[in-house]
This record gives C-alpha cells, structure tokens and sequence, in this order.
C-alpha cells in the first residue's frame, strides 16, 4: 500500500509555533428544541457539523437585529 501525504498542494508552511496562542471554543449550551421536520432534515443532508451550521445561522440573524437596532 502506498501511503500518500496528508496534505496537496506545493511544499509545507514554514510555521513558527512559539507565536501561535491556543483558542479554544466557547462552551456550548445543551438545550432542547423543536425544529420543524424540514429544516432539521435540511441541515442533516449538509452532512457532518449540521448543528455548527445551525447555530451561525442563528448567530447571523442574531448579529444581524443587534446591528440593525
């Protein structure tokens, strides 16, 4: 089996890693929602991180009614 490398592309990035910083996700709160059947079904046929997707949609609008008022 021939292993192919994990990335395309020209040569690698140079990377100084004593400049990176560490981000880490803000915590997420579990709730239950009702969906409607179609827009919950939409979403999952995006494939993987549907429920990421969702919640920047809803954070669009959000920042969206934020700006606007």
């Amino acid at each position: 089996m021939n292993s192919a490398p994990d990335h395309e592309g020209e040569a690698e990035i140079d990377v100084d890693w004593a400049k990176a910083e560490l981000v880490e996700p803000s915590p997420k709160k579990l709730i239950s929602l009702r969906i409607d059947e179609d827009i919950i079904a939409f979403f999952r046929s995006q494939g993987k991180g549907y429920q990421t997707r969702m919640n920047a949609v809803l954070r669009a609008y959000k920042d969206a009614v934020e700006k606007k008022g």
